[in-house]
């Protein structure tokens, strides 16, 4: 089967794809100029795109999942220095939600952006575990607040924290959720060394494409730390056998709008 499909029309043999090549695997036919993998370095591609990406005439699409492939509108993308920056300064972590939910379109959406996110030989490890139903999501806040029970008077460095969220909890106050109707969780291999900074990623790419979205998101610190070592909450998010929580994070319709943006310590670089 042919890995690389040339429009010999298109191409123009400049030798983009050749360069861009993450693997080093494409090369020019001698005879054609026409790009092309030797059957035995086929298992090589990292199925990363560039070479279909980078190709400046368009000519030549990886031969993986070739029906699904998109064109690019020209300037489609394309946002001004002034409003990524407003964009991204804006974003906060929400922790007052509507009752009202997102709905599950929206959500997978969101998550259809953060699959594009960057992993490590371009793995692609991570996968999801959304907890839709709030009443679910108020069970496993419970459950994360058994495990801090668990911290007391031990030398876990949380140990002298929990006391008053589990106070504030008896009270009523959702100090683990915040009220938020819905979890999202990545989880990964369990023998992937690299896959929890990948699962770090894509969570960072839901986060931040989410606002677009009217969705508010906050990472679920408490929530992740009781799911990596709590086992009744682990058999309550039933991850698949091999798989393991990498990190949580909560998310809604927020409640109140932002209209402006806070001060961050001032911005500390070193050069050499």
């Amino acid at each position: 089967m042919t890995h690389i499909i040339v429009d010999q029309d298109r191409c123009t043999g400049c030798g983009f794809c050749v360069k861009m090549c993450s693997s080093g695997i494409i090369g020019l036919d001698d005879e054609s100029n026409l790009p092309q993998v030797q059957e035995a370095n086929v298992s090589h591609c990292l199925y990363c795109g560039h070479c279909e990406v980078f190709c400046p005439s368009q000519a030549l699409t990886l031969n993986f999942l070739p029906d699904e492939k998109v064109l690019l509108p020209s300037d489609a993308g394309n946002i001004s220095p002034e409003d990524v920056a407003f964009y991204l300064k804006k974003r906060r972590s929400i922790r007052h939600f509507t009752r009202e939910p997102v709905p599950k379109e929206k959500i997978l959406e969101v998550l259809d952006i953060a699959r594009y996110a960057a992993s490590g030989g371009n793995g692609q490890p991570v996968q999801w575990l959304i907890i839709h139903d709030p009443e679910e999501v108020k069970k496993i806040a419970g459950l994360t607040i058994e495990w801090m029970k668990n911290l007391l008077n031990t030398d876990h460095p949380m140990s002298g924290f929990v006391p008053m969220l589990i106070s504030a909890w008896e009270q009523g106050i959702d100090v683990i959720c915040r009220g938020a109707p819905h979890l999202l969780f990545a989880h990964i291999p369990e023998d992937n060394p690299i896959a929890p900074t990948d699962a770090i990623i894509a969570l960072t790419h839901f986060d931040i494409a989410a606002p677009a979205f009217g969705i508010g998101t906050c990472w679920a610190g408490f929530v992740a730390a009781a799911a990596m070592s709590y086992e009744p909450l682990q058999n309550e998010l039933g991850f698949p056998v091999g798989r393991k929580c990498a990190y949580a994070m909560m998310f809604g319709n927020p409640e109140y709008r932002v209209y402006g943006i806070p001060r961050r310590k001032p911005l500390e670089v070193m050069w050499k």
